[in-house]
């Protein structure tokens, strides 16, 4: 359905006051910026709307109120003065009202109303219930522990956070808008609209001091087009309330990115009392295992903390392969974080993509695809295996061995992503190269999506070692003998197992 205009900001009257003769008052810029940026993000001009000549009296009804049926949505620009006004609440409520009539106040589980918190307030107490369950745009930072708005007159930092809250503010507010004027009667929707192939992403929430990068990421992420969960604040005060809506919004999710700091973070009523970062990675986690769920963790170099909790969390992100499960663990900077990010999320839309072709399958497509993994020296001495499943009909890859690393990492993730069967040639390699190969293929169900796990056996090769020989005598599962050469008889079993796809690990 079509509106008149797109935003109705609602704002107290002294928070636009400027601070000198000279300069604009703080809503009159928000409006002029958000005006420019949601008319690009539109392709259109945006009829953006707010009071600024008219003051609490009877011509309230008749130049405000009569034209919320014609509005879009509502922006709050909240500070504590504005909460403590009859009149700004009273906006509030009717809108709502308003918009409950007519097209919904929540549509595709997005509210029209929009909380833009110029300063933090202590209660909601006196606003309509929405407006606790809906996340807000914080437009403030924190100086030594005290919040300072953003205002691009207090430096160049302060411009740069400001351009980019706006940014996404107007992001999210056009593809609101184009949900709303999609929607008719019929229920027919705009392709815009409707569109929601794109994998989600599922951004933790975090410390304080991790914060403003989680803010960043969420700007960068929705620009492209990516929806980012979650979208509304998780309950606080009740420990399972909170696992319950996570786990929720985890199985809804392609990938989650983990931001951990060196605070803990806030910590949900209940009995584990592990703050949310502890309790979303051990959610993620368990999500990865049991599903295709990928996962980046971002732990700086040098990160640690004076929270013994939080500190054990650290250190058991770095070691323990639980607390890692289905994870890349990232100790760069934020463009190393922000390009795994990117690889992870094209690596699912090429898998997505591919399982979607399966319904039609091109010429060949009963040939099997064999990953063989080995170290780069035992090239040569693979040869006569991988002759051998050519001729069985098989397709054979081997790892990329140079190249970039970003590159490297991703034939890799592509390959087992793909591939019907793995086949761990140990050879040349060392144990610590075969404990790292078998690490490395426990995250192998988060890159395949819906498809099967594949066939996984490990090939001995020369030269023999302590290693080697005890798993012969522990007679360990899926273990192909080659130490006295290659013989096609041995490998037999593997072919079966690719055929039947079954999974030996």
């Amino acid at each position: 359905m079509k509106f008149a205009k797109q935003i109705f900001i609602s704002y107290a009257h002294i928070d636009n006051q400027p601070l000198s003769p000279e300069q604009q008052g703080w809503i009159t810029r928000f409006h002029q910026t958000l005006q420019g940026l949601l008319d690009m993000r539109l392709g259109r001009d945006a009829a953006i709307w707010r009071d600024d000549k008219l003051s609490g009296n009877d011509v309230f009804a008749d130049e405000i109120v009569q034209q919320f049926k014609d509005v879009a949505l509502f922006i709050s620009i909240l500070t504590p003065r504005y909460i403590n006004s009859d009149w700004c609440t009273r906006e509030a409520r009717l809108f709502c009202q308003e918009a409950e009539k007519n097209a919904g106040l929540v549509v595709e589980n997005n509210s029209r109303v929009l909380k833009v918190i110029k300063t933090p307030v202590d209660s909601l107490a006196t606003l309509p219930d929405i407006f606790k369950s809906v996340l807000g745009y914080d437009f403030y930072t924190l100086v030594e522990g005290k919040p300072l708005e953003l205002d691009p007159e207090y430096g160049a930092k302060f411009k740069e956070d400001y351009q980019q809250k706006v940014a996404l503010l107007a992001w999210d507010a056009a593809a609101l808008i184009r949900t709303l004027e999609a929607e008719s009667p019929s229920g027919a929707q705009d392709p815009l609209a409707s569109a929601g192939a794109m994998p989600k992403i599922y951004l933790a929430e975090c410390s304080a001091d991790r914060r403003e990068t989680r803010e960043k990421l969420i700007t960068d992420l929705k620009l492209n087009g990516y929806a980012v969960l979650p979208d509304q604040p998780l309950p606080l005060d009740d420990e399972a309330a909170y696992r319950e809506a996570a786990a929720a919004l985890l199985e809804a999710s392609s990938l989650s990115v983990h931001l951990v700091g060196a605070t803990p973070g806030a910590t949900p009523d209940g009995p584990s009392q592990k703050s949310i970062g502890m309790l979303q990675n051990e959610l993620a986690a368990k999500a990865s295992q049991a599903g295709s769920l990928k996962r980046v963790i971002w732990l700086p170099a040098n990160t640690s903390s004076a929270n013994g909790q939080h500190q054990a969390f650290i250190e058991a992100l770095h070691k323990d392969a639980e607390a890692q499960a289905g994870a890349e663990l990232i100790t760069g900077g934020l463009e190393e974080l922000k390009s795994t990010i990117y690889r992870k999320l094209k690596l699912i839309e090429q898998t997505s993509a591919a399982q979607g072709e399966q319904t039609a399958p091109p010429e060949g497509e009963g040939e099997k695809l064999v990953y063989v993994v080995c170290d780069e020296k035992d090239r040569k001495q693979t040869v006569p295996l991988r002759k051998w499943l050519i001729e069985q009909g098989l397709v054979v890859k081997l790892p990329l061995f140079v190249g970039e690393a970003t590159a490297v990492r991703e034939d890799k993730e592509q390959l087992l992503a793909t591939c019907d069967a793995v086949l761990v040639f140990y050879g040349a390699g060392d144990e610590q190269w075969k404990y790292a190969i078998d690490s490395d293929h426990r995250k192998i169900r988060a890159y395949r999506g819906t498809r099967p796990l594949p066939a996984r056996y490990t090939y001995l090769a020369e030269p023999l070692t302590d290693h080697k020989q005890d798993m012969i005598d522990m007679e360990e599962p899926a273990l192909i003998n080659g130490l006295a050469g290659f013989e096609a008889e041995a490998i037999k079993g593997f072919l079966q197992a690719i055929s039947s796809q079954e999974l030996s690990e």
